[in-house]
């Protein structure tokens, strides 16, 4: 399945249905009075997260989507049929913005958010609906409500408990298929990854979801190589796995340049609980590890894993470490979600005590 993480739609509501002019004519029945039904309404566009979606690859193909009319008032006092509504199923951490791309109308985080984006079109009323003791044969209808329109930016930042970052060819995409099921393209040249991988990881009969972005480059966090877009899908992210090259030249400029990218991408990703991965010591001797680690030391205090991608050395002391992470980041945020609704809840209790007290 091809990725996509941002898309441009056009959307709109269907209008109302007009109200119905009619009058009850029977044989025997003079004075049958106006029987115009109302109009329907018209259907609404409706945005929903759903699971087992990480892609917005879909709306490629489709761009423009355009709701139900609602049907005309019929006599007899029969109301339109509403129009069809349409929802527009999108993966979990999809984000909406408006067509400038400034204004964020939703952030969908969990399975089964929805948003109504556009509201349909009232039905018009029918002349029955005008009938009053003084005027009982009324010819006044009303048209149904407009439709509305409009275009949309729909970004994706992926839902991953873990997100990898690094220079290109620090062996992230390798390390995402030694701890894992995914069959990323491995080679050894920068920018084999151009779009973000998902793998889900098993450790101690636990799982946790580790994202692989491409790599990063002086400048990303201005867009350059598109690294703004590549460090959101590492916004929701619970910890970072740093991984660093140990074949590099110089693996404390390595981590500094990614540091100094994370920094000024902000967003809250330069407090997110890191961990260090050295890379590909399969190529070096014990003594030249040790020193490398120790040059890390210099410029850090993350924990650092050395590990080899290849042959699997350290790869399972590492995911302990970030499950660990993630679980401690996973059950703040839960402790924190349930404080704030029994804080709602609270509010509401003493909003709705009577105002006076007892003399």
């Amino acid at each position: 399945m091809k990725f996509l993480d941002q898309c441009k739609v056009y959307i709109k509501s269907g209008a109302g249905g007009v109200g119905c002019l009619s009058f009850r004519r029977e044989k025997s029945v003079e004075f049958g009075g106006p029987d115009g039904g109302n109009g329907g309404r018209g259907g609404h566009i409706v945005i929903e997260a759903v699971g087992g979606l990480n892609t917005l690859i879909d709306f490629r193909y489709q761009q423009h989507f355009k709701a139900g009319r609602g049907m005309h008032g019929m006599g007899k006092n029969r109301t339109g049929a509403k129009g069809n509504d349409i929802i527009l199923k999108v993966p979990v951490g999809t984000q909406i913005f408006d067509e400038n791309n400034d204004v964020m109308f939703a952030d969908l985080t969990e399975e089964g958010q929805s948003v109504l984006m556009l509201e349909g079109g009232k039905g018009g009323r029918g002349n029955a609906s005008f009938k009053t003791s003084v005027n009982q044969a009324p010819r006044q209808t009303t048209d149904g409500g407009p439709a509305e329109e409009m275009w949309i930016w729909m970004q994706l930042k992926l839902m991953a408990d873990c997100g990898l970052v690094g220079l290109p060819n620090a062996g992230k995409s390798t390390f995402l298929a030694a701890a894992s099921r995914a069959k990323p393209k491995i080679a050894d040249y920068p920018f084999t990854t151009l779009k973000p991988q998902l793998g889900v990881v098993y450790v101690d009969s636990k799982e946790f979801v580790i994202a692989d972005i491409p790599g990063l480059i002086k400048g990303a966090h201005e867009g350059q190589g598109l690294g703004d877009r590549f460090l959101g899908h590492v916004e929701r992210c619970a910890t970072i796995l740093h991984v660093i090259d140990a074949t590099g030249d110089d693996v404390a400029k390595a981590y500094k340049t990614i540091r100094h990218e994370l920094d000024e991408y902000g967003e809250d990703l330069a407090d997110k609980k890191e961990i260090i991965a050295l890379n590909k010591i399969d190529a070096l001797d014990d003594e030249l590890v040790d020193m490398l680690t120790s040059e890390l030391k210099s410029v850090t205090n993350s924990p650092i894993f050395p590990i080899s991608g290849v042959t699997g050395a350290g790869v399972t002391e590492l995911l302990r470490a970030l499950l660990e992470n993630v679980e401690l980041i996973r059950n703040k945020e839960k402790e924190t979600k349930e404080q704030e609704e029994q804080d709602t809840e609270e509010d509401g209790l003493s909003l709705n005590q009577a105002p006076w007290s007892p003399i």
